[in-house]
């Protein structure tokens, strides 16, 4: 595999710049997904791609919807990709990209979980703002995800990690007065303040041991898993300040569909 930012033997180097022009920006073969695309005139695309060493970028793909482009089976959700781009500033051209080990993909009862993960790094993520533990995570939970393992423990689990590395970790083990959480209590969990103890029956009580189990990643039963789901969501909900997310709109939904049908 050939090292990010320079070009390998065989291929177009980026030239001296001139003087008093800033120089285009070449980067190979770096290892992405495809989070969003759309249609940009006849035969071209504008695709938003996440990366480890770059974060996320905007990439204009020339000629990819056109009939006899190699890009048109690669550039697809889900999928781990190499791509070689240039330019400067925010939005580059497209020049190659090829698939990343195994074609996978996700079951049709799990594309909303795919779509939740890539909404929540376009809504979360800065463009150029490198994230490579977030791209390991997200890689990981994607690979489950398309191996058929249960996805709650795997979308609890980006999720948790998710917002660690951006700076907004949990307090998950100590009350806001510094009291460790008791694993046979409740507790009233908010974003801001960590867990404040509460009755069983108050609105939005999870139980002390959820909150251990979310700490340590693991998750041992229903209730942890629905603890952690809802803990999760005030943090992420907060983060997003006020902004919705469309992925969880669509899923309800159709989780409302099919309850009637």
């Amino acid at each position: 595999m050939n090292t990010e930012g320079r070009p390998s033997a065989g291929r177009p180097s980026a030239g001296r710049p001139s003087a008093g022009r800033p120089s285009a920006r070449q980067v190979w073969l770096a290892p992405a997904y495809v989070l969003h695309q759309y249609p940009y005139r006849d035969t071209s695309r504008i695709v938003e791609v996440f990366t480890g060493d770059h974060g996320r970028l905007t990439l204009f793909a020339r000629g990819a919807s056109g009939p006899k482009s190699a890009l048109r089976g690669v550039l697809r959700p889900f999928q781990r990709i190499l791509v070689s781009w240039s330019g400067k500033g925010e939005a580059c051209q497209l020049v190659t990209a090829e698939v990343d080990g195994l074609i996978t993909s996700l079951a049709p009862n799990r594309l909303m979980s795919g779509f939740y993960l890539n909404e929540l790094l376009l809504k979360l993520t800065q463009r150029c703002d490198p994230h490579p533990a977030i791209f390991h995570s997200y890689a990981a939970c994607m690979q489950a995800l398309c191996e058929g393992e249960y996805e709650e423990p795997a979308l609890r689990r980006f999720e948790k990690r998710l917002l660690n590395d951006l700076g907004y970790g949990l307090e998950l083990e100590r009350t806001g007065e510094g009291v460790p959480v008791e694993m046979s209590r409740y507790y009233r969990f908010a974003a801001e303040s960590g867990p404040q103890p509460c009755v069983a029956d108050a609105p939005g009580a999870v139980y002390g041991q959820s909150l251990v189990d979310l700490q340590a990643e693991r998750f041992g039963d229903a209730r942890s898993l629905r603890d952690a789901k809802r803990v999760l969501r005030a943090a992420i909900d907060a983060c997003l300040d006020g902004r919705s997310l469309k992925s969880r709109e669509v899923a309800l939904a159709l989780r409302h569909r099919e309850s009637v049908s």
